[in-house]
């Protein structure tokens, strides 16, 4: 049997969220270069502040500025960083319990070795050159040195409106593994075939290929090369754009049952005014250039009207 394929997979968006009047407090400070903690009610001065007192549980409403220079009260050694994190060398990450305040805040310490760290070591926070309303505002921890000064103090930002919303770009990467019958599907694709598999008990075909029928549970056995042609059973008009989005709105996206399949397949219809694709209608891939191909579905551009009479409903009412 060849073997199965696998490829990386990221998967990614910017998350964007209103940040209240506490947190948007706090990182508005960082914008202008100052530190601002929450008073609890039990008298802790934490950063950043909680947005509700944990003992009260009332709205945090009490701040206070602390220093920007602080003791290492824990730490932990990265010998090899991770994409995304705040350096592409060693490095630590240590809690620092600022000066003026009674709980840790965590971020990166900047040394070259574990050896240059030690708890109880005094450190302070190296400002980002730009400074937007971000914890990377504080671009790490770095450690001060006996008999040297402190550093001139940091210039705002320049902007005056408070911090009220962010934008966090969140991401995930994985590999994905396909099974042989996924990889059969991915290779027919690169030979401008498409490939199902059939139930040797139901008889039915499914796309992509599963390793056991979802009805029965017995395992498919037969491969089955299918029609280029199908019908739309449902489909959504797409109206609002989005990042990373390839084809301009409005466009369709549609369950497409190929002929002689069992269940349907997500893809384009374009070459069609999108108010008028509907339900029944007969479609046709529409292929890459073939030098273009690789082993995935996006070697199909598209899916396009056929020109031939729409299907009756009952051949495909079971499919929607």
């Amino acid at each position: 049997m060849s073997r199965t394929l696998s490829a990386p997979v990221t998967v990614a968006f910017d998350y964007t969220r209103s940040t209240g009047p506490v947190l948007g407090r706090f990182l508005t400070g960082l914008r202008d270069g100052v530190v601002v903690a929450g008073r609890t009610s039990d008298g802790q001065v934490v950063v950043p502040p909680p947005e509700y007192d944990p003992v009260t549980h009332q709205a945090m409403d009490d701040f206070v500025e602390v220093s920007s220079e602080g003791t290492v009260s824990s730490w932990t050694w990265v010998p090899e960083p991770v994409k995304h994190q705040p350096f592409d060398r060693p490095f630590a990450f240590a809690l620092v319990t600022l000066d003026g305040a009674t709980k840790p805040l965590l971020h990166a310490l900047d040394v070259s070795s574990p050896d240059d760290v030690t708890t109880g070591m005094r450190v302070r926070i190296r400002w980002a050159p730009e400074r937007v309303g971000a914890i990377t505002d504080i671009e790490c921890f770095e450690p001060v040195r006996d008999g040297e000064p402190s550093p001139a103090e940091v210039a705002p930002a320049g902007a005056v409106d408070p911090v009220t919303g962010i934008v966090v770009p969140v991401s995930l990467d994985y590999t994905y593994a396909a099974s042989p019958e996924e990889s059969a599907f991915y290779r027919g694709l690169a030979e401008g075939r498409i490939v199902g598999q059939r139930c040797p008990s139901c008889r039915k075909v499914y796309i992509p290929p599963r390793a056991a029928c979802p009805s029965d549970g017995t395992p498919t056995d037969e491969e089955v090369e299918l029609s280029h042609t199908g019908t739309v059973t449902t489909f959504c008009i797409v109206n609002v754009p989005f990042l990373g989005q390839r084809i301009t709105p409005p466009y369709v996206s549609a369950y497409i049952l190929l002929d002689g399949a069992d269940i349907a397949v997500l893809h384009l219809i374009l070459d069609i005014p999108a108010d008028e694709v509907r339900m029944g209608m007969r479609v046709k891939a529409v292929w890459k250039p073939r030098e273009e191909w690789g082993t995935t579905i996006e070697n199909i551009s598209h899916f396009a009207p056929t020109g031939d009479p729409d299907a009756d409903f009952d051949t495909y009412k079971q499919h929607l």
